[in-house]
């Protein structure tokens, strides 16, 4: 079926000879009586040859001084002028390569047919045929079990590339810019491999900085804090017993990740592959690393920093064995500084090892559809913020949460600290935080009612926007009584705004709803002033080109007030800029002013 199906269905006689000097003899000796015979082996030529060498040099010219003793009038014959066509070097490929049948019989039936080839589209008339011709005639099979066909690449434009368009990329050139990984990335996650494949810069870069650069900054996370407490892989073994939550999730994850990727590799899926890998690594890195930073911060080496470091070693040693068959040279720099750099007796390097196995005690399905659910949640309550006009930074009292299944300890944990919020409660119905209004859409409606759009109007205005929208939800359409009849209208027929309940911000997908309760205290309010202070410090560490557990002094002056606030939450706030002293009314080190919330201030800090 498709392009080859129609190709074999119309093929035409293959004249296998060719009028050049280069290339195969073509192996068919000619006598002046008209008799014709193919030799088919060099035993055969020494038997029917007065003048054949013994180790004959089977090329031109050589193999033209050869000549044999017709068997039918015992005259002279000449091999023919001509050459076989280089396609059918090609096709012969399989079995030429062993010398077979004269020699390595068992290996080549080991490798035949084999498993997977791969060349580009314009080869269905070429190698793919020529391989399927002698092959068929030769085994009576195919020689392939798989074929991936490539589409050819284009320019930004979907163009086809040309010096003289001056379209043409230089491969050595991107390969210098953008790096062989990039390249390699891009073309297997941008598309289906059969089909045209547009290459620019930015294609390419935003392909790196989704999944490379992620990968490679998740790297160096780990290597930073390793490096700065001596972290050895070989001193500790992974204990899942004592694991947190996000210990088991991660591994979860990372399990269910490889076990994919190895049945999209094993079925020639590549851009299945590419996906999934590029999840986790966005999970990982987005989720698990941001969630369980200040576990690497710890001092000293406990149990849970101890975890936190396996678990990450596990995923990022893993992730890099998964993934060099497509990001090779990655995989390697973080394969061989991770594990060869600790381990004598490892593999020198990441394509020497075995494709990872997958640990089925580790993967717990009920786990992840619970983080899923989590992630969501902490999606929407991000929105929800958004919407209210609230920063992050700015603690909340309340959200609630509306969905299906349930919501453990641990979830609820995640996602207040997560959004910054104090309490998280599922409840049954959010219908009391926000409503629905309706008017009519006026391209469907006015050709349907156009007399009776006032009264529409009218209806929709006076409904109840919650039980309005659930019978819409239910029932696909809702019915209005007017004064001049009953009408129907459809989803396609309405305009529906979310109506928002004062003092709450209510924001549903999927199945979820979270509605916040916007109410700011006084406590909140000087919570997250806190927390813009400590912002604003984290800020002038980095100006100021401290190293990550530098500690420091923070002066404050100018502003009574903020003074104040940071002296009553003083201990706090030192502990998470590494802070060892707030000093007031003063200032050394690297000094900035400020405006929090409308309070002008000057903050300073100073290495100790």
């Amino acid at each position: 079926k498709g392009r080859f199906g129609d190709w074999l269905e119309n093929v035409q006689d293959w004249g296998i000879s060719r009028n050049r000097y280069w290339g195969t003899p073509l192996n068919i000796w000619e006598c002046a009586c008209g008799l014709q015979h193919a030799i088919g082996s060099r035993e055969e030529l020494r038997q029917m040859s007065d003048n054949c060498p013994e180790n004959v040099e089977l090329h031109r010219p050589f193999i033209d001084e050869v000549t044999l003793r017709c068997p039918e009038c015992g005259g002279v014959m000449k091999r023919v002028p001509e050459v076989i066509d280089c396609w059918f070097d090609s096709g012969a490929m399989p079995f030429a390569q062993h010398h077979y049948p004269f020699e390595n019989a068992d290996l080549f039936e080991q490798q035949f047919p084999a498993d997977f080839i791969s060349e580009a589209v314009d080869q269905t008339r070429g190698w793919f045929y020529s391989l399927m011709a002698i092959s068929t005639l030769l085994f009576n099979k195919a020689p392939f079990k798989n074929v991936i066909v490539l589409g050819h690449v284009q320019d930004e434009n979907g163009q086809k590339m040309s010096k003289s368009k001056g379209n043409a990329v230089d491969p050595m050139e991107a390969l210098q810019t953008y790096g062989a990984d990039a390249i390699r990335w891009y073309f297997y996650s941008n598309s289906a491999p059969w089909l045209p494949n547009r290459f620019h810069g930015k294609a390419v870069q935003e392909c790196q900085r989704k999944f490379l650069s992620t990968l490679w900054n998740t790297y160096a996370f780990f290597v930073l804090y390793a490096n700065i407490d001596g972290f050895d892989s070989t001193k500790y073994t992974l204990e899942y017993d004592k694991l947190s939550v996000m210990d088991k999730w991660v591994l979860s994850r990372l399990n269910s990740t490889v076990r994919a990727a190895d049945e999209h590799l094993a079925n020639y899926r590549i851009p299945e592959t590419a996906r999934v890998l590029e999840d986790f690594v966005d999970e990982l890195s987005n989720w698990y690393v941001r969630r369980s930073r200040e576990r690497f911060w710890a001092k000293g080496m406990e149990q849970d920093k101890i975890n936190a470091y396996m678990t990450l070693h596990t995923a990022l040693v893993t992730i890099a064995k998964a993934s060099a068959p497509l990001i090779p040279f990655m995989a390697e720099d973080i394969y061989r500084n991770l594990v060869c750099s600790d381990d004598a007796s490892a593999p020198m390097s990441v394509h020497l090892c075995d494709y990872p196995t997958v640990n089925d005690a580790y993967i717990d399905t009920a786990l992840e559809s619970t983080m899923d659910a989590v992630v969501q949640i902490v999606v929407l309550g991000r929105a929800a913020r958004n919407g209210a006009s609230c920063k992050n930074r700015q603690p909340l009292g309340k959200m609630f949460v509306q969905m299906d299944g349930s919501l453990d300890e641990a979830g609820v944990a995640i996602i207040a600290e997560e959004l910054n919020i104090k309490s998280v409660e599922k409840v049954a119905d959010a219908s009391a935080f926000m409503s629905y209004s309706f008017k009519p859409q006026l391209k469907t409606v006015g050709p349907k009612y156009g007399k009776q759009l006032g009264e529409i109007r009218t209806a929709l205005a006076e409904l109840d926007g919650n039980a309005a929208k659930a019978q819409l939800d239910a029932a696909g359409a809702l019915s209005l009584a007017l004064p001049s009849g009953t009408v129907t209208l459809y989803t396609e027929d309405l305009l529906i705004d979310t109506v928002q309940t004062e003092g709450y911000y209510t924001v549903a997908d999927r199945g979820i709803t979270v509605a916040l309760d916007t109410t700011l205290t006084e406590e909140l309010i000087e919570e997250g002033f806190v927390r813009e202070v400590v912002s604003k410090l984290q800020t002038m560490r980095k100006e100021a080109g401290f190293e990550v557990m530098d500690t420091i002094t923070v002066y404050v002056s100018g502003n009574d007030k903020v003074q104040a606030v940071m002296e009553t939450n003083k201990a706090s706030l030192l502990q998470d800029v590494m802070g060892t002293a707030l000093v007031s009314g003063t200032t050394a080190g690297y000094v900035k002013e400020w405006d929090i919330n409308g309070e002008s201030v000057t903050l300073a800090v100073q290495k100790n």
